[in-house]
C-alpha cells in the first residue's frame, strides 16, 4: 500500500463518518483552546499582581505592629492593629539599620471625608516627605507632604485621582480647596498621579496628610500602623530584615523572637509567594 492509498482512504473515512468526525476535531480543537486559555489566564495574573505589589514601592520592607504567628499566610495576634511601633523606632531604623535607603512614619484609617456637599470614605494615610520616594508616588499637580508640614501641624492634604474625583468631580483642580476629615478641615496641596487599582486595592483612592496632624487629630496616640523601611538594593532587603527585627526586639526588650510585637514583609517575598501560588493554579 502506498502513501496516496492511505490519504485517499483516510479522507474517505472521514467523509463517511462526519458527524464523529466532527466532533472528534471539536474534542481536540476545545482541549487545546482550554490549555492555552488557563496558561494564558495563569501567566496574565501573575503579571498583575506582581506589578500591583512593585507599585507598592521599590526594594520595600513594610515593619507592622502585631504579633505574626505564621509567616507570610495565616492567623496573626493583632497585626497591624496593636501599638507597639513608634516614630523613635523608625528612627533607630533609619539611623541603627545598615543598607537602609528611606524610612517613612505612617498612620493610616478609613475615614469619613466631605468637600462642598459632597462626601466618600477613604484610606487616610499620615506620613512623612520621603513617603513618595519609597512607596513610588508621583505629584501630578501641586505639592506633596513636605517636612515643613510635619514639624509645623500643617492641616494640608494630597488627594489620589480617585478620591479627588469623587469629592471635586472628574479631573478637577481641587488645589486650594478644602475638605474635612472628622470635622477638621485641611487644605488641598496637591493631587498623585494614577498608580491603578480598584475596590480595596485602589492605590488612587488615598488622601495624604501629615503623620504629626494624622497623630494629633485622628487617632490621637503617637503610635504608628507602619514603618516602610527602603533598602538600597534588591540583594541587602534579607539583610535589612535581619537587623530590624534584631534592633526591635532589643528596643522593646523582647528575648525571644517568637513573642515579638511586630511582622515584617519583604516585598521579594510576598512577589515570590504570590507568584508560586498563580504557578500552582495554573499547573
Amino acid at each position: 500500500m502506498i502513501i496516496s492509498d492511505l490519504f485517499q482512504e483516510t479522507y474517505l473515512a472521514l467523509l463517511i463518518n462526519k458527524a464523529r468526525s466532527g466532533l472528534t476535531m471539536l474534542g481536540i480543537i476545545i482541549g487545546i483552546g482550554s490549555v492555552i486559555a488557563m496558561v494564558s489566564i495563569g501567566q496574565g495574573a501573575s503579571g498583575t499582581i506582581e506589578s500591583n505589589i512593585q507599585a507598592l514601592g521599590s526594594n520595600l520592607i513594610i515593619v507592622m505592629p502585631g504579633m505574626q504567628r505564621n509567616f507570610g499566610y495565616g492567623a496573626s495576634s493583632g497585626r497591624g492593629n496593636a501599638r507597639s511601633l513608634t516614630i523613635d523606632d523608625a528612627d533607630a531604623i533609619q539611623n541603627e539599620v545598615s543598607f537602609v535607603k528611606t524610612v517613612t512614619k505612617d498612620v493610616s484609617g478609613r475615614y469619613q471625608v466631605t468637600a462642598k456637599g459632597t462626601n466618600t470614605n477613604t484610606q487616610v494615610i499620615g506620613t512623612t516627605s520621603s513617603y513618595a520616594d519609597v512607596r513610588n508616588v508621583q505629584v501630578e499637580s501641586g505639592n506633596f507632604i513636605s517636612d515643613q508640614n510635619v514639624s509645623g501641624l500643617s492641616k494640608v492634604a494630597v488627594l489620589g485621582p480617585t478620591t479627588r474625583n469623587d469629592l471635586f468631580g472628574e479631573n478637577a483642580d481641587p488645589i486650594g480647596q478644602t475638605i474635612k476629615i472628622k470635622g477638621i478641615e485641611f487644605k488641598v496641596i496637591g493631587v498623585t498621579k494614577s498608580k491603578g487599582g480598584s475596590g480595596f486595592n485602589d492605590q488612587d483612592d488615598m488622601i495624604y496628610i501629615p503623620v504629626s496632624v494624622a497623630q494629633k487629630f485622628l487617632s490621637g496616640n503617637q503610635y504608628l500602623t507602619t514603618i516602610s523601611v527602603q533598602a538600597t538594593d534588591q540583594k541587602s532587603m534579607t539583610t535589612v530584615q535581619e537587623e530590624i527585627t534584631s534592633l526591635l526586639l532589643t528596643r522593646h526588650k523582647i528575648s525571644d523572637v517568637a513573642n515579638a510585637d511586630f511582622s515584617i514583609m519583604n516585598q521579594s517575598d510576598i512577589i515570590q509567594s504570590a507568584s508560586s501560588i498563580t504557578n500552582t493554579l495554573t499547573m
